[in-house]
């Protein structure tokens, strides 16, 4: 990603987009996943003072439970949404580029497939869409895909499976470790195990002050809500109504000797991508379904472990080493809410549930907005104000 010269006024460090500040800019980024640290890096690679603050640790939090698949193959809802997450995949692309891959960065491509005429039909369905808007799909025979790329699956030899080779995963606790070590680098401050209880404003509404657990209450300029799950909460602070979905989902994490696949997939009733070296995510939108059931994660991650070898028989006896049951960060129509609140100056959102895909683009976007207030058009239908006070 380029640097922008010119975003922060030279002589005094002001934020040009907030308004006629006096002072240097500082901006307090609330909630350190994978949007706060890409929102906080690219402010503080842009001379802004930037306070990152998680009541947790970094990159902890849903991010480090997501499944982590950068993609647009599966938000062809809307095109403007679509747009916008292929934009996030080349913007992972240049932050590679830009920081380095090191072991964050997969881009190994993804396989999905699926069983049952009718789910076949709507899988190539939207292939033929996809194509259509330029988007890099193939289409395999199950027994092509077991030579060629997965030997270790069991998918029937003529089933059609479909590989969008520019697809990745992306290992998001590394990530986000990584961009908060370079903003540290850069100057900012990071304040890790602290909840904000208050967001002060002054006379004219603006932002002005964010109130810690530990006592502390910093002088800000801006503020930053990408607290994920906890975003309504933060957005009600500032008299704001943030309406967000309930959906939990689960996701655990095997280990194995030997990762057997290499890559990010969805078969029928489970998806599944290496988390490294000796161990697996497992997700299943099936298994989410009985979390209301009152089964305790551990069951459910046997549960998943058991989908996972009817496809890759040798992760049968895969042990289980970790699974958490976590919120989903859905504003309520189901897309981001990134921007600006107009009736609140210094108040900004970053809040969506392809936070992974989304985390490089929207963390652009959104310091340029708050630096230079430019609004770019990628965001156009995502900006907060259209859910009303």
């Amino acid at each position: 990603m380029p640097e922008h010269n010119g975003s922060v006024d030279n002589e005094k460090g002001a934020l040009v987009g907030i308004g006629s500040v006096e002072r240097p800019g500082r901006v307090a980024v609330i909630g350190v996943g994978v949007l706060g640290a890409a929102v906080g890096w690219n402010l503080s690679r842009r001379g802004v003072g930037v306070v990152l603050i998680d009541a947790a640790r970094p990159g902890e939090g849903v991010t480090n439970w997501s499944f982590s698949w950068v993609n647009a193959s599966n938000k062809t809802v809307r095109r403007s949404y679509f747009d916008l997450n292929v934009a996030g995949m080349a913007a992972h692309r240049e932050l590679a580029d830009t920081i380095g891959p090191d072991s964050w960065w997969h881009p190994s491509g993804h396989l999905r497939w699926t069983d049952g005429p009718a789910a076949r039909a709507k899988l190539l369905e939207t292939v033929e869409l996809l194509a259509d808007w330029g988007y890099g799909v193939e289409v395999h025979t199950g027994a092509e895909v077991r030579r060629r790329l997965e030997p270790a699956l069991t998918i029937p030899g003529e089933a059609p499976v479909v590989f969008y080779p520019d697809e990745a995963w992306v290992h998001g606790r590394r990530l986000v470790d990584r961009l908060v070590g370079l903003a540290v680098a850069a100057g900012a401050e990071l304040r890790s195990g602290v909840a904000v209880r208050d967001i002060g404003t002054g006379g004219d509404g603006s932002v002005r002050t964010v109130a810690l657990s530990d006592g502390s209450r910093l002088d800000v300029d801006a503020v930053v809500n990408a607290a994920g799950p906890g975003a309504s909460g933060v957005a009600g602070l500032v008299g704001r109504r943030l309406p967000m979905r309930r959906e939990p989902g689960v996701v655990a994490r095997i280990g194995c000797d030997r990762v057997p696949v290499g890559r990010a997939m969805h078969a029928p009733r489970i998806e599944m991508r290496p988390d490294g070296v000796g161990s697996m995510v497992l997700h299943s939108r099936e298994i989410d379904a009985l979390i209301d059931t009152g089964e305790e994660p551990a069951r459910l991650a046997q549960l998943l472990r058991e989908l996972a070898g009817h496809v890759v028989p040798e992760l049968g006896d895969s042990p289980v080493m970790e699974a958490r049951v976590s919120q989903r960060p859905i504003p309520a129509d189901g897309f981001p809410s990134v921007g600006a609140v107009p009736t609140v100056p210094g108040y900004y959102e970053a809040v969506s549930h392809s936070g992974i895909t989304l985390g490089p683009v929207i963390g652009r976007l959104l310091a340029s907005e708050i630096v230079r207030g430019e609004r770019d058009e990628l965001l156009a239908e995502f900006r907060p104000e259209r859910f009303p006070l």
